[in-house]
């Protein structure tokens, strides 16, 4: 999707609904805005950071016991005590 959209005098922009309505953006949403060299790319924040980073990495716990990882995770504490 490109759509052409025009700085007003007070240096606003008009998120159009299409593009709006893709990204589930309503009213009071924040976007994060990143300037990369010659472009300027807005997303954004997330509403809930957990949901948001819910299974990243999860490649790394693959084949991994996570309950007997913490507790030798914890008993390595204890000791260090």
């Amino acid at each position: 999707m490109s759509i052409t959209v025009k700085l007003s005098r007070k240096n606003q922009i008009v998120i159009p609904k299409e593009a709006r309505g893709k990204l589930g953006l309503s009213p009071g949403d924040e976007l994060f805005v990143e300037v990369k060299k010659d472009r300027m790319v807005m997303r954004p924040k997330p509403k809930s950071y957990t949901e948001y980073t819910l299974g990243l990495h999860k490649e790394v716990w693959k084949g991994v016991e996570v309950d007997r990882y913490l507790e030798e995770e914890r008993e390595s504490w204890e000791e260090r005590a």
